[in-house]
């Protein structure tokens, strides 16, 4: 499923933890990665070759992090625009998966909080893992935290019945024939759009998201043992998403980036940027036919 991975640095302590991270992807079929560091021209201008000099060791350092997890490496560092280079990076390597990075000391910090991340997330045709990284204080010293990334554990998976969400769900039911052990279903009936007389329809909706939902699970049971679990709350979509992962011991998300409802504007104000910016796991981005 995600045979070659494009996995961008920028050489903080934050990307060495999601280099360290990204071992049990393997087990989705991963053996590839394309590592990448690329410097911003607009930021370094004629100083790009003693920086790329300066940055080495520590590119090789966490290059070796990824040989020691059993990866074949393609290490590329290389100027340009970061969001239009990983993007063309990994349509010309034919990577199956990019994994950024949500915060960091400066490529990195951008890709969730800026407009590299709009970018990104707008245009590519690849699905992006993104890693959501938590600084606590040493003495002073920002440290980050280590990640988890187990999608062998417990996914995630809303849903608003799209046909985005229809191809994220392809990518669930591939991680249940890898061996996901549980997996929770969700759609959200969301208030906003169930006032005045639809309220009164609430439980026919009920029922025919409730069958909708159940159709998931039976596809899953059919091809994997991963234990289903259903979710239907109604409120705000992002807020009753958030809700399900702090009292849940999810693994991973999984979502499409555009779709009917929720999905749609991903990172201009929709739930799934919301998701994005406040999930304290890993959350896979999965884009829609273009």
């Amino acid at each position: 499923m995600f045979e070659k991975i494009l996995l961008a640095t920028d050489l903080s302590e934050a990307s060495e933890r999601v280099v360290c991270a990204i071992g049990k992807l393997r087990a989705l079929g991963a053996s590839e990665v394309l590592f990448l560091h690329c410097l911003n021209i607009r930021d370094v201008g004629t100083l790009a070759s003693q920086l790329m000099l300066l940055s080495r060791p520590s590119f090789e350092k966490q290059k070796k992090l990824l040989d020691d997890q059993g990866y074949k490496v393609n290490a590329k560092m290389i100027l340009g625009i970061p969001h239009i280079d990983i993007m063309r990076q990994a349509e010309e390597h034919d990577c199956s998966l990019i994994v950024l990075g949500s915060h960091g000391r400066s490529m990195v910090a951008e890709i969730l909080l800026g407009g590299t991340a709009t970018a990104v997330l707008q245009t590519v045709t690849k699905p992006v893992l993104l890693f959501h990284l938590k600084f606590n204080d040493d003495e002073g010293r920002k440290v980050c935290e280590e990640i988890e990334c187990d999608p062998r554990k417990h996914i995630l998976f809303p849903t608003d019945f799209s046909d985005t969400a229809e191809r994220a769900f392809t990518y669930v039911e591939e991680m249940v024939k890898a061996g996901t052990r549980k997996v929770t279903l969700c759609h959200v009936q969301d208030k906003s759009r169930i006032y005045g007389d639809l309220k009164a329809k609430l439980d026919e909706f009920n029922r025919i998201d409730t069958e909708r939902l159940k159709r998931l699970e039976k596809r899953l049971r059919d091809i994997g043992t991963a234990e289903v679990s259903l979710e239907l709350p109604y409120g705000a979509p992002k807020e009753e998403i958030l809700k399900l992962i702090e009292r849940n011991g999810y693994s991973m998300i999984v979502m499409g980036t555009q779709g009917r409802g929720f999905f749609g504007k991903i990172l201009m104000g929709s739930v799934a940027y919301h998701v994005a910016r406040i999930a304290t796991i890993p959350t896979l981005f999965i884009p829609p036919v273009r």
